[in-house]
């Protein structure tokens, strides 16, 4: 039956080979926009800029095919003190002006980091408006005693920094709890006696944590901001609107990194806050609060609300104070939310583009990919968590969603555009439409190779060796996110997050969600072990906060979470135990609506002590109206309004019985994510498995014509499909680390047809008469070679080339027949790292990744062929080199210049990385 089934599709097919309907003119890409391209962070150190260096840099870097960059000023240089720039000085100001024109004469953006280094802080920010964190002091007094001492805290630097008493209270011995603050004199004296017991004294200060800006620039020197403080906030703003003068700086966005606030578990206005929002006096559980052995059975219900209360002022006194502070600029912001003490949906959510980050490299079993042990960080970036960002932009309606891309990708000067690739496509995948390379650091033009570095960076600098190349890999991401920020995403499940389960723990206070702790606070739930579940099964989803459910409504059977949202078809309840009412609520209005819920187990309890009894009572009232009946092994379901409610352990069985089906392409080994837009649908797919598949996949839509977009070359071309049961049949082939867009269409395209490669001819290899000339790099050009066969050119014996990273070009020549064939294939085999081909004096791409071949039939022509291949290698042997030398090539301030393990960088002991052109190089024929 395959077989006949196949024979039938390629008969259907033939039409569309034949070429019937007239091509169109128009190609089938978007429009290239800047915001399309990737981006890159840009350091400047020590601010030692100048308008002739950064009009240069800018030029370069658009030149290589970056869309715009942004700017965070650090640490700089020793001995180029008398260049730095003090951060928002109107020198410095000029210079942030002159890059906003610069980069606008060339297309392209300008983001700014509203501050140095990290996290936010600076010299405005004086101790009161600094992160604080709550200090608690205990006294014992026995029965009728007064206290001697006074209550003042007997830290000496909390005291000089402005340390605050903020309550006093009593426990008995009997349990009674009596509050004692309005009985401490100005000298900090307890005016009271100890009646009936034994008594224990909990003092709260308002401390500081007396962290500083980590990384700080010129200027940007000082204490850590309060984020939880709206004064704070409003005071640290004001520096920049007194350096701006009323006026936009003209930056796109203004940009916060991750939230690494280190022990600020407090703030001011905390207490007052708390009971405003929980409904009762936080000060009367001091004892169970900051125990660390305590056994009341309501401290983990205690620390919910507390970290619940610290989500919402974090949110509300930072994060959209900062973003409406940027739009009266004209800017958006752009914002990492992870590693707040909050709910990351909503932190995200609350900003104009919300940003993730990969740390670290991920393991793809691409053949040839190389991924030394020695040379990664252990740490695993994780494609889920990436989708917490992603979610917020679709569940609010926003198109951009970006990442800083690369962080510790492996140890300096050892990344490959091969090793980026995999790892950026996870990221698309993930929802992820707008890279920031982690990054690009400015260098004046008269410093000598290698230039100013930084230390956590994949150096995506123009001293790189694989410079030249570059716009090759900027090419292909900048076409994937042109498909990528088309349309909204078209996922069809919604899948609630159930952070209330992890606030309610005991231990500790604050709880900091990082991206380098998943396996803490992520990986052990049921929720992120059924997102995975869902993805193998070929479903798509985003991630949903009881604020955004609780915002939601519901139309022809849809959950609709903005009015500019795409919706979902199906809201997904993993198994949790906590879930607050106003949350249950929301859930069963969408179904009374029309919506369809599919809970994996039905929650426990509420979270929390706030009214605990009557929330706990009409919660369970709410449950136990649900009527379930069974209809199927495994399934029950009740009907409340015009939805459903299905309750299944098993979700995918739950979702089949509900008719909606994932995409069956995910069992072919490849991934993909859609995009939805008037004419139908992209999907983009990658394959990163081990193996070549060339196969026919379904795809869930109806789909007259399929259109082929091939990402890395531009080229294009209708597929070979045919439509079967409601489902598009499409030919696809992928080898190992390659990617494909599919585009679905509402009504027959009128394009070119793709082309198949089928009954290949006899494979030519080209192993004898390359010509190898070393043609720019250092330290040193080696001489040039004649090669009886390809290698290494670390191998050659050559002193000079074992230290040498630049460019070198292979020339040779090939004959064909005279009558050539349909099409031909150039395999480069094995490259060390990216190259560029010339094929009869005409530029046949850059094949800068693995599986590095191209279709090259277009170039050819009977008889002799001349073929030109310019190979970059890595920056490592180069670098390896300047150590052995004892070269001092790095000399910065602060943590100066370290390996991947934070350790000081020195690598005059690494083996020479292979570099060069390996092969072999090969081209067959296909008819």
């Amino acid at each position: 039956m395959k077989k006949t089934f196949i024979a039938l599709l390629f008969c259907a097919c033939a039409n569309i080979a034949v070429g019937q309907v007239p091509q169109s003119k128009i190609s089938p890409w978007p429009v290239l926009k800047k915001e399309m391209q990737p981006w890159t962070r840009w350091w400047w150190m020590g601010n030692a800029v100048d308008e002739k260096g950064l009009a240069e840099a800018l030029t370069t870097y658009h030149d290589a095919g970056i869309g715009g960059v942004e700017i965070t000023p650090i640490y700089g240089a020793k001995g180029f003190e008398q260049r730095y720039i003090d951060f928002l000085s109107p020198k410095w100001m000029s210079m942030l002006n002159f890059t906003v024109t610069k980069a606008a004469s060339l297309n392209m953006g300008v983001d700014m980091n509203t501050g140095t280094g990290w996290p936010f802080g600076g010299p405005q920010v004086t101790p009161e408006f600094a992160a604080s964190k709550f200090i608690v002091q205990q006294y014992q007094l026995q029965k009728g005693q007064s206290l001697k001492e006074p209550i003042i805290l007997k830290d000496p630097a909390q005291l000089k920094n402005g340390a605050v008493l903020q309550a006093v209270t009593a426990y008995g011995k009997n349990g009674a709890v009596l509050s004692l603050f309005n009985k401490i004199d100005q000298n900090g004296q307890l005016k009271w006696k100890a009646p009936s017991a034994d008594w224990e004294i909990y003092a709260l200060f308002s401390g500081k944590t007396l962290q500083a800006v980590k990384r700080a620039a010129p200027g940007g020197a000082g204490f850590t901001l309060d984020h939880l403080d709206q004064t704070a906030v409003n005071v640290y703003l004001n520096r920049f609107d007194e350096a701006f003068k009323g006026k936009s700086p003209g930056v796109r966005a203004f940009f916060n990194d991750s939230y690494e606030v280190y022990g600020a578990n407090w703030t001011l206005n905390f207490l007052k806050a708390f009971k405003e929002l929980q409904g009762y006096d936080l000060s009367q559980h001091l004892k169970d609060f900051t125990s660390k052995d305590s056994t009341s059975i309501n401290l983990a219900r205690l620390k919910s609300d507390y970290r619940e209360t610290m989500s919402i002022m974090l949110l509300d006194n930072f994060t959209k104070k900062w973003t409406n502070w940027a739009h009266h600029y004209q800017s958006i912001t752009k914002n990492q939310s992870h590693g707040s003490p909050g709910n990351l949906i909503d932190l995200y959510a609350a900003v104009d583009i919300p940003e993730t980050e990969t740390f670290g490299s991920s393991y793809f079993p691409i053949p040839g990919l190389r991924r030394d042990s020695a040379d990664v960080r252990n740490v695993d970036p994780d494609p889920i968590m990436n989708k917490f960002s992603s979610s917020a932009a679709h569940v609010t309606g926003k198109t951009l969603v970006s990442s800083e891309t690369f962080t510790w990708l492996s140890e300096h000067f050892k990344t490959s555009f091969s090793q980026a690739k995999p790892e950026a496509e996870a990221l698309f995948l993930s929802g992820i439409n707008h890279i920031f390379y982690h990054g690009t650091t400015y260098t004046p033009p008269d410093v000598p190779f290698p230039g100013w570095l930084f230390y956590a960076s994949t150096n995506m600098v123009p001293a790189n060796s694989l410079w030249p190349h570059l716009k090759g890999m900027n090419a292909y991401f900048s076409r994937c996110q042109s498909i990528l920020q088309a349309g909204q995403a078209d996922n069809e499940l919604l899948i609630y997050w159930p952070v209330y389960d992890q606030w309610n723990n005991a231990k500790g206070m604050d709880m900091p969600m990082k991206v380098h702790d998943v396996d803490v606070w992520l990986h052990p739930t049921e929720f992120y072990k059924q997102s995975l579940v869902l993805q193998q099964a070929g479903y798509a989803f985003d991630f949903a906060s009881d604020r955004i459910l609780e915002n939601s409504s519901a139309k022809d059977g849809l959950v609709r979470t903005t009015a500019t949202a795409a919706p979902y078809q199906t809201l997904i309840i993993p198994e949790l135990k906590l879930m607050p009412l106003k949350t249950l609520k929301a859930i069963l209005a969408l179904a009374q609506s029309g919506s369809t819920v599919i809970f994996q187990k039905l929650p426990e309890d509420v979270p929390g002590l706030s009214d605990l009894d009557n929330k706990r009572r009409e919660f369970k009232k709410l449950l136990a109206e649900l009527d379930f009946k069974p209809v199927g092994t495994g399934i029950q379901q009740t009907k409340i309004g015009s939805g459903t409610i299905l309750l299944s352990a098993d979700l995918p069985k739950a979702l089949a019985y509900h008719k909606l089906k994932g995409e069956q392409l995910v069992e072919s080994g490849l991934k993909f994510i859609r995009r939805k837009v008037a004419d139908g649908k992209y999907y983009y797919l990658v394959n990163h498995t081990a193996e070549v598949i060339d196969t026919i996949i379904p795809i869930n839509q109806v789909s007259p014509s399929v259109l082929i977009l091939d990402p890395q070359s531009g080229d294009y071309g209708l597929a070979a499909c045919t439509v079967r049961e409601n489902t598009t049949m499409v030919k696809v082939h992928l080898e190992s680390g390659e990617s494909l867009i599919l585009k679905t269409s509402n009504v027959p395209l009128k394009e070119k047809s793709w082309v198949y490669l089928n009954q290949p001819a006899k494979e030519i290899t080209l192993a004898k008469g390359w010509k190898l000339d070393f043609t720019s790099g250092g330290p040193e050009l080696p001489v040039s070679q004649t090669l009886s066969k390809l290698g290494s050119w670390t191998a050659s014996g050559d002193a000079k080339a074992l230290a040498f990273s630049g460019t070198a070009t292979y020339t040779s020549t090939f004959v064909l027949p005279a009558k050539l064939s349909k099409e031909y294939v150039l395999k480069l085999g094995k490259v060390y790292e990216s190259a560029q081909v010339w094929i009869n004096g005409k530029d046949a791409g850059i094949l800068w990744s693995i599986p590095y071949e191209t279709r090259i039939g277009q170039y050819l022509v009977p008889g002799k062929n001349t073929i030109k291949i310019e190979v970059a290698n890595l920056m490592a042997n180069r670098i390896r080199d300047l150590d052995q030398r004892k070269i001092n090539w790095r000399n910065y301030n602060e943590i100066n210049f370290v390996n991947i393990n934070y350790k000081p960088f020195d690598a005059a002991g690494w083996e020479p990385m292979p570099s060069g052109l390996v092969g072999p190089v090969t081209i067959t024929g296909f008819k």
